[in-house]
């Protein structure tokens, strides 16, 4: 089948839209690519600093004819999906070794755990901690000794951080490396069971701890499909991992095998060979649009609309929601893992995974079959399955057909027909929607607006029995210029217990919700958010606000609404405490959630 005609209509909108960043951008990176090998640039001075500490590989370094990779690591052992990372330099090492190069750890980049910190204060340094990870990775590979980059990260800002420094430094090579989910342990609906159980006092904390830990209970990612997981998706469909890569488990033979040959590709792909694939090539308009459709077709992290156009824009492309709307509304919905099914990632995985969907896709059109890729030339590469065979990694032909329907269906017997993405817009502003998980008769949400500046202060009113009729709960003053933009997830168990009482419940908010946000219909991200003037902060307690999933809607139903004046909040109290003070810069120059939210782009 020839590509769907509306993916080929967004493909080239954003291409026009995009055409004089990009241009600028790509002459930046063919003259930085002439320039030839890094090190080639270097004083004897610069050099011997750069080896020092290099030991067997110095000879190599000094010949300065192999290859030699910069590993830029998030590897700390407070997350458990990073904790893998411990033991990957010196894989990696002597892996280069092994292949006649070399390889050398550039630096380490920050990975903070949204887990930890959600409901928390350091949660409001969840956004902006992309950006620092984007600029410690260009202070990583800033001193211009590296032929490739190899990115160690997995979680929900350290891949759109270490993508942005990638593109940046797009002239060299770059292969993500990841580290696979942790093994399945109790179902994450059970957990959310529990989570509900609690908030609505039917059982103590012991029994919330006992299902908290028998969930998050090894090294790896977490096994719902949130951020993390949503991450290793868009790398496999943007051509970044090697195919089939994303959700193989630490610490497998085959999870080792992956880990080398991602070296051996590192090394086979630079400037010194006869295969050179830099970042800058890899990562343009098609790849961002396949990107897109992954997300939709698997129901990805809301977030990603967020850090897609942050990322895009590093290489040079302008993103808008409406291109993600518009995929949407073609993109099957084929995956049911959750929160928007029972299955976590290891059974979408063993059910036929990204190879199967990849192919299902590329079958009806509706991605760009044509894209470079670390792997080699076209995205069928990533329909292929990486195996061990007597001790040898090869690929082979994935599943040609889905081995559990319940998880995964073919794109022509979806379980949508569209994809888990809407766009909503209209006088409160523009917002987007996670519908793939919220139950049709959700959709639409037509109720007077409860207005709080807080997140403690819906969790006070919870507690006090206050939200017994329908209610549109808007939580503004939450966007990344007033507070760092936190994610509001600790209100989903809160607002679900009032779906389950049988109450109409919708949330908006300009802040942001978990990539495992669940069936309460939430309008987030609303741009231009509170603290920047935007119509949100107009809105009053009492206020009838429709929330429509189906008309693509955001509405104050108040014909005074436009006239108003804007409501004001002391943000004083967001300035102080756990490392707040010093992102005051970061708040006051930041861009739109509808833009990204950048800092550094």
């Amino acid at each position: 089948m020839g590509l769907h005609p509306k993916l080929a209509e967004v493909t080239d909108r954003i291409i026009t839209r995009s055409h004089e960043a990009r241009s600028g951008y790509l002459d930046r990176m063919a003259r930085a690519a002439d320039e030839g090998p890094r090190r080639a640039h270097l004083s004897c001075g610069n050099q011997a600093h750069a080896y020092a500490a290099m030991e067997g590989d110095k000879a190599a370094l000094m010949a300065d004819r192999a290859a030699n990779i910069g590993i830029v690591t998030a590897y700390n052992d407070m997350l458990s999906a990073h904790q893998p990372f411990q033991t990957y330099p010196d894989k990696i090492k002597a892996a280069a070794r092994a292949a006649g190069g070399t390889a050398q750890v550039a630096g380490g980049v920050p990975a903070m755990c949204d887990g930890v910190t959600q409901g928390q204060v350091g949660m409001e340094l969840s956004l902006f901690s992309r950006d620092v990870i984007a600029l410690a990775t260009g202070v990583a590979l800033s001193h211009n000794t590296f032929d490739a980059a190899m990115y160690l990260g997995v979680c929900d800002k350290i891949v759109p951080g270490l993508v942005i420094a990638a593109a940046t430094f797009g002239y060299i090579p770059g292969i993500f490396v990841p580290a696979g989910p942790m093994v399945s342990g109790l179902p994450n609906d059970e957990k959310a069971k529990v989570r509900q159980q609690f908030a609505a006092g039917e059982v103590g904390r012991d029994k919330l701890m006992e299902a908290e830990m028998a969930s998050y209970h090894g090294p790896g990612t977490c096994t719902f499909y949130g951020t993390a997981n949503s991450n290793q998706m868009l790398m496999e469909f943007m051509g970044l991992h090697l195919p089939g890569a994303s959700f193989v488990n630490p610490g497998t033979p085959l999870r080792e095998a992956l880990t080398e040959r991602a070296t051996e590709q590192a090394l086979s792909i630079t400037a010194l060979g006869n295969d050179y694939r830099p970042v800058a090539q890899i990562l343009d308009e098609k790849a961002f649009v396949n990107g897109i459709v992954g997300l939709m077709a698997t129901g990805g992290s809301t977030n990603l609309v967020i850090h897609l156009p942050a990322m895009a824009r590093a290489a040079g492309i302008i993103l808008d929601i409406e291109d993600f709307n518009d995929l949407s509304s073609v993109t099957p919905l084929m995956a049911k893992v959750y929160p928007n099914g029972l299955a976590d990632v290891n059974h979408f995985h063993a059910a036929g995974g990204l190879g199967y969907m990849i192919g299902e896709l590329l079958e009806a059109g509706l991605l760009h079959p044509d894209t470079k890729t670390v792997a080699g030339d076209g995205l069928s590469l990533y329909t292929q399955e990486p195996k061990l065979k007597d001790g040898r990694l090869t690929w082979e032909t994935g599943a040609g057909e889905t081995l559990n329907d319940k998880i995964l269906r073919p794109a022509s017997d979806a379980f949508q027909t569209t994809g888990g993405l809407r766009e909503l817009k209209g006088n409160v502003g523009r917002s987007v929607m996670k519908v793939s998980a919220v139950k049709p008769e959700h959709h639409v949400i037509e109720a007077p607006a409860r207005v709080f500046h807080d997140q403690e202060d819906v969790k006070a009113a919870f507690k006090a029995g206050e939200f017994t009729e329908d209610t549109v709960v808007v939580v503004r003053f939450q966007g990344p210029a007033a507070n760092g933009m936190p994610e509001l997830h600790s209100l989903t168990p809160l607002l679900a217990v009032l779906l389950d009482r049988g109450l109409k419940v919708a949330l908006v908010t300009d802040g942001r919700m978990s990539g495992a946000s669940g069936k309460v219909p939430a309008a987030i991200h609303v741009s231009p958010e509170a603290a920047k003037g935007g119509p949100i902060a107009k809105l009053r307690d009492g206020d009838l606000v429709r929330v429509d999933a189906v008309a693509g809607t955001l509405e104050v139903l108040a014909p005074d609404f436009d006239a108003r004046d804007l409501v004001t909040a002391d943000l004083s109290a967001n300035r102080y405490g756990t490392g707040r003070e010093m992102f005051e810069r970061f708040r006051q120059s930041c861009g739109l959630a509808a833009d990204g939210a950048g800092v550094v782009v």
